[in-house]
């Protein structure tokens, strides 16, 4: 068994790039979600499922962690 990297992808954002040269510290990029959109769930380019963000309990430091909502049907190897 295989250790696979997921990458959870919280929103889009289609800037110029020469808007995107531009941006500096502390610059704002607009997504294409909002706070209580699903997030999305990849291993490489393939989605795997889709869930929503959540601060895990009893937790200070305040980290993120992702409700599954949905799995979908993966056919193959990953």
């Amino acid at each position: 068994m295989y250790k696979r990297q997921v990458n959870v992808c919280v929103g889009k954002a289609r800037p110029l790039i020469r808007d995107l040269v531009m941006l500096g510290e502390n610059a704002i990029l607009t997504l294409d979600s909002k706070i209580d959109d699903p997030v999305e769930l990849y291993v490489g380019e393939r989605l795997i499922a889709r869930g929503t963000l959540e601060e895990k309990e009893n937790d200070p430091s305040g980290q993120l962690v992702v409700r599954l909502t949905e799995i979908l049907e993966l056919k193959g190897d990953l």
